[in-house]
């Protein structure tokens, strides 16, 4: 398991000295809403669930500040459709 790190509009996986791994979001406007632009994953980290576990470290930011998720990336969309259990955080908009 990875240490995610967050600040503002990401969450990342640091490695020694780079970024290993990362996941972008923006609030829409001045609505309650985060929208997940981009997610990448190093070839170090790939097919160990690090990309998953960026994905759900949003959902439970958004679960926690009462949010919703509009998910633009299509790595995001994809454990969207993987995860029925983020249907309560995913946005109609």
């Amino acid at each position: 398991m990875v240490q995610i790190q967050s600040e503002k509009d990401r969450f990342w996986v640091a490695g020694e000295e780079k970024v290993l791994a990362e996941i972008t979001y923006k609030h829409q406007g001045d609505s309650r809403i985060l929208v997940i632009e981009h997610t990448r994953v190093s070839e170090e980290l790939r097919g160990q669930g690090t990309g998953e576990e960026l994905v759900k470290a949003v959902v439970d930011k958004a679960r926690n500040e009462g949010l919703k998720i509009v998910p633009v990336c299509s790595y995001a969309a994809h454990q969207f459709k993987k995860h029925p259990e983020y249907q309560d955080v995913l946005s109609n908009e």
